[in-house]
This record gives structure tokens, sequence and C-alpha cells, in this order.
């Protein structure tokens, strides 16, 4: 896709519902929860408090073909703030033409500006294009194990 023919901005509240529907399916994909009403309520809650992270969306004229949300924490092993790649996700029908890696220079760019010591991500296995990506951008693979354990709302 030529790079003047997509623009990747920041999140307006008026696109909650076509981000929750693009993040929707990205959780799909990889056979995780999260139901719409989930996902438009953790939207509108980093919309309105910068300090939780941010969400871009990629646009190609009107249509909305990515989008990518990096939380923030602070992190006592790397010294500071750093941010977490939450989600980044192209509908299926627009990848291999570099919108992934646009929006990963964008999240990068935006990172340094808040002053991140660095982003952290994991990637599903499998999911070896990702994980070259990433390669691509600087990101090293780590030698651990990631483990949750999901609380009573």
């Amino acid at each position: 896709m030529p790079a003047e023919a997509l623009v990747i901005r920041l999140i307006e509240p008026a696109e909650t519902e076509v981000a929750a529907s693009l993040f929707h399916a990205q959780l799909r994909e990889h056979d995780l929860g999260g139901s719409v009403e989930e996902l438009r309520a953790v939207i509108h809650s980093v919309i309105s408090d910068p300090a939780l992270g941010f969400i871009l969306l990629a646009w190609a004229d009107a249509t909305a073909v990515g989008a990518a949300f990096a939380a923030a924490h602070t992190s006592l092993e790397h010294g500071g703030a750093i941010g977490w790649l939450e989600e980044l996700y192209v509908s299926p029908a627009f990848r291999s033409q570099g919108i992934g890696s646009r929006l990963l220079v964008e999240i990068i760019s935006r990172a340094r500006q808040l002053k991140w010591r660095g982003i952290e991500l994991e990637v599903v296995a499998g999911h070896e294009r990702a994980s070259a990506l990433y390669l691509r951008h600087g990101f090293r693979s780590l030698s651990r194990k990631r483990f949750v354990r999901m609380l009573a709302s």
C-alpha cells in the first residue's frame, strides 16, 4: 500500500466502535475472550486517561484497516515507564502490505515521545510472521514464560 494512502493516528472518541470491532476480530483469531462491551469499556478508559497508554487506528481512505493498543506501566526491571504492546491487528484483506510495520513504527515513535524505556509484547505460538515483524524492528526474544491468573470481577 502506498505510504500516502495510509493514515495512522490516535483514536478519537467517536471511533470507539470501529476499534472495538477490530480488536474483537483480533481476539477471535486467537481464540481469546473479550466481549465487544468489555472492549468498548477499555477503549473508553484509555481515551479518557492517556496515562494508561494509547490506541492507534490505521486508515486506508475511509476504511479502518488496523489497530494497535500499547498500555503503559511502571517497571522496576526496566527502571521506569515501559509499554506493553497489548494488541497489533491488521484486517486480513490488508495484510502483507506493510501496514503492521507502519503501525509498529508509529508505536515506537510515540513510546519515545512518552519517554518509555522500552516496549514488551508477546506473540502467540505458531505466529512466525508476527515474530519476524518484531525482530525486523529491533525487538529481541526473551526466555520467559508468561502466566495469568484470572480473578473474579
